[in-house]
């Protein structure tokens, strides 16, 4: 696990290198010429909160409706939907899973533009799609998913920007921004806060996550991290359920890890710090570029545009996983029960 987040900043270098950037621009270019009147993403575990980054993504620059698939929908219960006009995104690091590939098969059959983001473009997931996109992460190691997972938020970004651009090319100022993230996500890993931290974490029973906008999958995907390597109950919410009920669990034996950038997602989560802080006295620490009031402590990370946060925000929180994991006498790299490829109907 540790080898694969290290990974990470390659990662960003070769998607962004003209082999990857050129082949996402042709699929975003085709995507674009087709016109799609929605979206609707595909996918399980790690890949659907980068699906839900895809979400957002989609809604926010785009314009277009998103929904996400329920593959038992088709795959148990027999339904074909009309998928005319929609864009149907399956996610998916193997791309193995039967429910996923069932549900591109039928959208391509019922009229839909199909595509597949997957790290194994031999998959039946990108054979069963109209047009595929290789993330390029390389053998990912460890069972808990670190490097594809950021590999698959990367090529949903460009592929999104690109589509937007209507001819698949990221604008100039788009690309130069861009083409920072390998250094910045090389600075952001030699930070070792995260494993001082894991050390305040080792004993806690329960810790909850949360975050806004573009932060909330990054918010998801910690929680999952935290539960299949740490086998620590982990509650993901966004800020504002979070103040719709579930603000009364929350007390100082619950850690809360609070993800706050820039943008109007990050603006509108301080005042849920705030609150986790002062009125419920809560261990709280953000993951951002500045403090926060309320927040006892930060994991740090450079500061960006709020749509690039997800990519460099995961690092340290995954670098925490791995350090707790390692704390509590468990082994990252093998979880109980689980394997690399999940096989779902």
């Amino acid at each position: 696990m540790a080898a694969d987040i290290a990974e990470q900043p390659g990662g960003f270098a070769r998607l962004l290198a003209p082999a990857g950037s050129t082949a996402i621009a042709e699929v975003a270019a085709e995507v674009a010429r087709r016109k799609p009147r929605n979206v609707m993403f595909v996918a399980r575990g790690t890949s659907d909160h980068a699906a839900l980054y895809g979400a957002y993504l989609s809604e926010i620059r785009l314009g277009l409706p998103v929904a996400s698939a329920s593959p038992s929908a088709i795959t148990l219960y027999g339904a074909r939907p009309d998928f005319t006009g929609t864009l149907v995104i399956g996610v998916s690091q193997s791309g193995g899973s039967p429910d996923l590939t069932g549900v591109l098969q039928v959208a391509r059959e019922q009229g839909g533009l199909t595509l597949a983001v997957t790290n194994n473009p031999s998959s039946p997931l990108a054979r069963a799609a109209e047009l595929s996109i290789d993330v390029a992460a390389g053998h990912e190691r460890a069972v808990a998913a670190t490097k594809t997972y950021t590999a698959e938020l990367l090529a949903l970004l460009m592929l999104i920007e690109g589509v937007r651009a209507g001819d698949g090319q990221l604008p100039a100022d788009e690309r130069a921004a861009l083409d920072k993230l390998p250094q910045l996500a090389e600075d952001t890993l030699r930070d070792t806060s995260a494993d001082d931290l894991a050390q305040r974490y080792r004993f806690a029973s329960r810790m909850v996550t949360t975050g806004r906008g573009y932060a909330y999958p990054t918010a998801r995907e910690t929680a999952l991290k935290l539960m299949e390597t740490s086998y620590l109950p982990a509650l993901s919410f966004s800020g504002a359920d979070l103040l719709h009920g579930p603000l009364a669990m929350t007390d100082p034996d619950v850690p809360v890890l609070a993800v706050v950038g820039d943008g109007p997602g990050g603006r509108s989560m301080r005042d849920v710090v705030d609150r986790l802080g002062t009125e419920r006295r809560a261990d709280v620490v953000t993951i951002g570029a500045t403090d926060v009031p309320g927040a006892s402590g930060r994991l740090a990370v450079p500061g960006v545009d709020e749509r690039y946060g997800p990519l460099l925000d995961i690092l340290p929180l995954q670098r925490l996983a791995l350090a707790l994991a390692l704390a509590r006498g468990e082994d990252p790299d093998a979880p109980r029960g689980l394997k690399k490829v999940t096989t779902t109907l």
